[in-house]
């Protein structure tokens, strides 16, 4: 199989070009998926209060 004598080796191989695929149709799914981080949520208006309120203080 393409001159290499190894099952190691060939599978090896497989599986660099099986998970290149995985990734590149993982990253196809999740493409425009809705991500949390970009709408503040109400933790991070929380978070952002207490920094102000300790910048203040200083």
């Amino acid at each position: 199989m393409l001159g290499i004598e190894d099952p190691w080796v060939v599978s090896a191989y497989y599986l660099c070009i099986f998970s290149a695929l995985f990734c590149l149709i993982w990253g196809i799914i999740k493409w425009n998926k809705d991500d949390p981080e970009t709408e503040p949520g109400e933790e991070i208006r929380r978070w952002a209060e207490e920094e102000n309120r300790v910048e203040e203080e200083l």
